[in-house]
């Protein structure tokens, strides 16, 4: 058997003076005295009792031996580059299709090469981030519905592959070829799958607006995981302001008119998701990544530039120059926006607190709502 100095230590006793039970009986029946008397006793650890102090305090967790408990994603400026240009690309295949329902051919054909731009550079991007193309080959071998990444890139192959025929065929219609030969064959193909390829880019587009946002749910991330109800709603109509802002620059004011209600509804609808995501991250003593820091800087000015370029949208069908001033600004707050959230999520990765604080919050839901044995914790 081995001592230490530790085993001989006691607590000092109240009033600097010893008592002493003559028995058993006589511990219990004190113990039971102070029970009655304060609701606690020397057995309890909450109290400290009337006999000895507890050896230990609660703990309190703030990180895990000097690192994060979970690891932030190693992501730079790629990722936020690629859902920025993904949002780009689906709002300007709506409007592609919608120009080619009404007859506007100089606003048809501006969305089109700019979707097709744009998912493009998006993809790009991504296998950027990858590091080697056979990365995003090797997601197409299988389909599983359950993984946000996997759903993702058949969202956005579907959507270039329809996007590659649309603007295809906008290209051949503006050359000239001979009617017969290869050349004029292949233009009567593409003009009779413009149709279809059209409609095909639209029913992808709102998949390949919203499902990015899903892929950064489906983390543990803290700031983005208890977004998940608000995010999709942010980054959709992020991408119809930042569509809607590059026709506006890009197309004549007297054909830009259905980008400039598109814009101007994504401008107001990304205000007002904005604020509630930040009221929801409030209530969970989340929103502080989103308000400070890096992150809070670029989304103020987000937050800025949307205000601004919506007003100038309402004014934007007298003027060519404050069409552009306006689209311009539209866009680049979307951009600001997609990079403000990754950084806000990056950055309550880093935190600890960000990490425990929720957790112990919806333990204590469990706990009101008398949910005691679904984890070992939870046990009383």
């Amino acid at each position: 058997m081995t001592t230490s100095r530790f085993d001989s230590y006691r607590p000092p006793e109240e009033g600097g003076r010893r008592r002493r039970r003559s028995s058993v009986r006589g511990h219990a029946t004190g113990a039971a005295r102070d029970l009655a008397r304060t609701g606690r006793s020397w057995l309890n650890r909450d109290g400290g009792g009337r006999r000895e102090a507890p050896a230990v305090p609660d703990a309190e967790f703030s990180d895990y031996y000097g690192q994060p408990v979970i690891k932030p994603v190693p992501w730079k400026h790629e990722i936020p580059l690629y859902l920025f240009l993904g949002g780009v690309a689906a709002g300007s295949g709506l409007i592609a299709t919608g120009a080619a329902a009404t007859g506007r051919h100089v606003l048809r054909r501006n969305s089109r090469y700019t979707a097709m731009t744009a998912v493009v550079l998006s993809g790009a991007a991504l296998v950027a981030d990858l590091g080697r193309p056979e990365r995003f080959l090797n997601m197409l071998r299988t389909v599983k519905l359950t993984s946000p990444m996997s759903v993702g890139t058949w969202i956005l192959s579907g959507y270039a592959a329809f996007a590659g025929v649309a603007t295809a065929a906008e290209v051949a219609r503006a050359v000239d070829v001979p009617e017969r030969g290869v050349l004029g064959t292949a233009q009567r193909t593409l003009a009779l799958m413009d149709a279809p390829a059209a409609a095909g880019q639209a029913l992808f587009a709102p998949p390949l607006a919203a499902y990015t946002a899903v892929l950064l749910s489906d983390t543990v991330t803290p700031v983005w995981f208890e977004s998940r109800s608000q995010l999709p709603f942010v980054f959709v109509a992020s991408a119809a302001m930042a569509s809607g802002g590059v026709q506006m620059a890009l197309s004549p004011v007297t054909e830009a008119g259905p980008a400039r209600r598109f814009a101007l509804i994504g401008a107001a609808t990304d205000l007002v998701a904005m604020q509630r995501l930040e009221q929801h991250l409030h209530g969970l003593e989340l929103v502080e990544p989103l308000e400070t820091g890096k992150a809070g800087r670029t989304l103020r000015l987000a937050r800025l530039l949307t205000v601004a370029g919506g007003l100038g949208t309402l004014l934007a069908g007298r003027s060519r120059l404050v069409s552009v001033a306006s689209g311009v600004a539209l866009a680049a707050a979307s951009a600001l926006t997609r990079f403000g959230v990754v950084e806000a999520g990056m950055e309550s990765a880093r935190d600890p607190r960000y990490t425990v604080g929720p957790q112990k919050r919806r333990l204590e839901q469990r706990r009101a709502q008398g949910a005691v044995h679904d984890s070992i914790v939870t046990v009383r």
